[in-house]
């Protein structure tokens, strides 16, 4: 007997017919009906997939996704590949929906007697779409429910009709979150936050270390107010600005301070540089940089990179446009005269 064939007897045999949830891999998420589906690993991309039995089922499973393989000791099948998870979501909506044919019939109808009203909610004719500013608390709260599919080819969510009552259970929260999202929501909690003085002081590039215990020079090093910067020097003279201390309220370390005046790491030293477990003495002001501190600076590189990168492409469109138009000026400022000639 092949592979196949033996890994069917097994699953006949300790296959029930909903998931046990002692045996519920962490991140599983239920779809209804008995099907759940639950996250891979970095190590290895996929889906688990747990589904009541039925030998039809079962076929209908295995003809759709040939490479599944069945985890014995989770008690649910593997499908592997970084878009397995959308494959499954669709697959499973396919078998509810044929079992379940008036599922969209019932969510209209629910949707025609107590319609949501909001900016972010579309009612298409096959789903609800919702379109909303970036917010992770709405990307979560979307992807528990069932069926609910991002579709890059519109920007939005797509959530079928029948999953209606579960989106309208959770709605609150996500217009809630949509609306604090807004980019002039967003901008009055900057400038609400904003401290001038403060940011005076970060644009000076500067910090106060301990002149005994100073920090390394030209090796990257994580501070609290700039996260993960680099010395290049120090001053002799103590501090004595004691006003702009106020804004270094965690060292407390005893001695004379001196300033340290730093720079951004390049992604080379970066990666050159061993993150420590831990801060060691945060009450200094410095510490050896942490693989969050590392991580972090390194995102921002990359955002501060994107960014320059879409600015420049920008400024060349426009500059080409700019040429282009000057260049149809010119060549209609010409033909002009020799038209009047011809007349």
């Amino acid at each position: 007997m092949g592979d196949e064939g033996r890994q069917d007897e097994r699953q006949d045999e300790r296959q029930d017919d909903r998931p046990a949830e002692r045996d519920a891999p962490a991140g599983e998420v239920a779809r209804g009906a008995g099907f759940a589906v639950a996250p891979g690993t970095l190590k290895r991309p996929g889906v688990l997939v747990a589904m009541p039995f039925d030998r039809a089922l079962l076929a209908r499973f295995k003809d759709t996704f040939p490479t599944a393989r069945w985890r014995r000791k989770l008690r649910r099948w593997f499908v592997p590949g970084t878009t397995a998870e959308q494959r499954a979501d669709a697959w499973i909506a396919r078998e509810i929906s044929s079992l379940d044919a008036y599922g969209d019939d019932k969510g209209r109808d629910a949707y025609a007697f107590e319609p949501l009203e909001s900016p972010y909610l579309t009612a298409g004719a096959e789903a609800l779409l919702v379109r909303t500013p970036y917010s992770r608390t709405v990307v979560d709260t979307l992807r528990t429910i069932p069926f609910a599919a991002w579709a890059p080819e519109i920007r939005a969510w797509r959530v079928p009709w029948r999953s209606y009552e579960a989106l309208k259970e959770v709605w609150d929260g996500i217009e809630e979150a949509a609306r604090s999202s807004e980019p002039a929501a967003r901008r009055a909690r900057r400038e609400a936050a904003r401290d001038p003085a403060a940011e005076a002081e970060r644009r000076r590039r500067r910090h106060p270390v301990p002149r005994a215990d100073p920090p390394p020079l030209g090796a990257a090093v994580e501070v609290a107010q700039a996260g993960v910067v680099v010395f290049e020097a120090l001053d002799d003279a103590p501090v004595a600005e004691t006003a702009a201390l106020a804004h270094y309220p965690g060292i407390t370390a005893d001695g004379p301070l001196v300033w340290g005046w730093w720079r951004i790491p390049t992604p080379a030293e970066i990666a050159d540089t061993v993150p420590a477990a831990a801060p060691d003495a945060p009450g200094r002001g410095w510490w050896p940089a942490t693989r969050a501190g590392l991580e972090e600076r390194l995102r921002r590189l990359r955002e501060t990179a994107r960014a320059q990168a879409t600015r420049a492409a920008r400024t060349t469109r426009e500059k080409g446009a700019q040429e282009k138009s000057a260049r149809e000026t010119t060549a209609r400022h010409k033909r002009e005269p020799a038209e009047s000639r011809s007349r």
